[in-house]
């Protein structure tokens, strides 16, 4: 599968995994739950956007993972705000989140440019 060769897929997921591992003793359950949802539908759309049969389809689920990105960045900086994340930790993780986010913008870029000449049925 292509999509476990990409770095920004690979980083992604390891983003998720340190989140939920941080999140995992919060009693703010709404927050936690939806923090966990967010990471994890970063990787799952690169995966799902590198499945799909043409390179449009791809950058639309790029686009969805990048949205996801910005979910993720928000809600640390509210957990954080609350006590449920420390400060520098969630600064790391936000961090990350926008190389991720910066990363899917040039897949994104370099899609949407492969897509113009590749994907006249979409």
């Amino acid at each position: 599968m292509r999509f476990e060769r990409l770095n920004v897929w690979k980083r992604s997921c390891r983003l998720c995994v340190d989140i939920v591992r941080t999140m995992d003793s919060c009693k703010n359950f709404g927050l936690k739950d939806q923090l966990c949802r967010s990471s994890l539908s970063v990787p799952s759309n690169i995966a799902e956007g590198e499945e799909r049969q043409t390179k449009r389809e791809s950058a639309r689920f790029f686009y969805i993972a990048k949205g996801s990105c910005g979910e993720v960045i928000t809600q640390l900086y509210i957990a954080s705000e609350l006590g449920y994340i420390r400060k520098t930790q969630a600064i790391e993780f936000i961090n990350e989140a926008k190389q991720i986010s910066a990363m899917l913008a040039q897949l994104i870029k370099i899609r949407e440019r492969e897509g113009k000449g590749l994907d006249s049925r979409s």
